[in-house]
């Protein structure tokens, strides 16, 4: 095809397709929409929003752009995180009146570090149908391009802001083997970076995937400890959500375990927690987070 040759999209086979799909009334369809490009939307996608009586939506200005962009004018209602519980009620009254409700987010898929999860559990909780439409993934896309070969991984989401937070929610995960999935705010990077770095070994990869699918996409691996001085190399590099994958632990052996436990219980003995895990993190060479949680368990604190 030359740069002079256009596509007519709406006679293409697969549009016939999409309308042969099956639409019941009477059912929330949870749709996922372009987490940058606008032309990763589904046919699926759209064909369901033509369809439907209402849009269910975290920002009504931005969905109502989405829409305009693809020549529709469905009406829309407000469904963020202030207001999901009342909303839910008006939506279960909808689908009661066997219309279509489409919910979305503002980007990506709805219920995932994005409100919507209280609404559909309120529709199930009706006894009402839910129809997944799937689609973007913002977490999905940054995994598929890391190169991190690993089958599992573990979607943590947004850490808390503020430092103790991170602290707390990091520890546990300090022997998980999983890949670890984070989303995180541009202002809020740095602060994360080094959340990391205090939490897990240095040379651990790290993949920052950002602004995926938008014109400054960007997707970057390293070692952890190389992590702060790339992403403030670049002021642009603080800007635009990102999708922070940071490599799972090393699996210890049994033999690891064991001794690092032994080392602990006799450390426990005679000196606090704090002063057991930092010794027994210096003598194994394991994690001071994970050997200080398992300390407190050992004093039943």
């Amino acid at each position: 095809m030359t740069d002079q040759q256009t596509i007519d999209i709406a006679r293409l086979p697969v549009m016939g397709e999409a309308a042969q799909q099956s639409y019941p009334t009477a059912t929330l369809y949870v749709v996922a929409t372009p987490i940058g490009n606008v032309t990763d939307i589904t046919l699926r996608a759209l064909h369901l929003l033509a369809l439907s009586d209402v849009v269910a939506c975290e920002d009504t200005r931005k969905t109502g752009a989405l829409l305009q962009r693809f020549g529709l004018s469905q009406p829309t209602i407000a469904a963020h995180q202030h207001n999901e519980r009342e909303v839910a009620e008006k939506i279960v009254e909808r689908l009661r009146a066997g219309q279509r409700v489409a919910l979305v987010s503002d980007a990506g898929t709805p219920g995932v570090s994005d409100p919507g999860a209280r609404i559909v559990d309120a529709v199930r909780s009706a006894g009402l149908n839910v129809v997944p439409l799937p689609g973007p993934s913002a977490a999905i896309a940054a995994l598929s391009a890391s190169g991190l070969v690993n089958d599992r991984f573990h979607f943590v989401g947004f850490l808390p802001a503020k430092a103790k937070g991170r602290e707390a929610a990091l520890a546990p995960l300090a022997r998980e083997t999983s890949t670890l999935v984070f989303y995180e705010a541009p202002h809020r990077i740095v602060d994360c970076v080094e959340a990391l770095a205090a939490a897990f070994e240095p040379t651990r990869q790290v993949v920052f995937a950002r602004e995926l699918s938008k014109m400054f996409e960007e997707v970057h691996r390293c070692e952890l400890k190389d992590a702060r001085a790339w992403v403030t190399a670049d002021q642009h590099r603080e800007r635009g959500e990102f999708v922070v994958l940071v490599a799972g632990a090393v699996e210890a052996t049994d033999a690891e375990d064991a001794e690092a436990e032994r080392v602990l219980q006799i450390l426990l003995s005679e000196c606090s927690v704090k002063q057991a895990a930092n010794l027994a993190a210096q003598i194994t060479g394991r994690k001071k987070n994970a050997l200080y949680e398992r300390a407190l368990q050992i004093k039943g604190e």
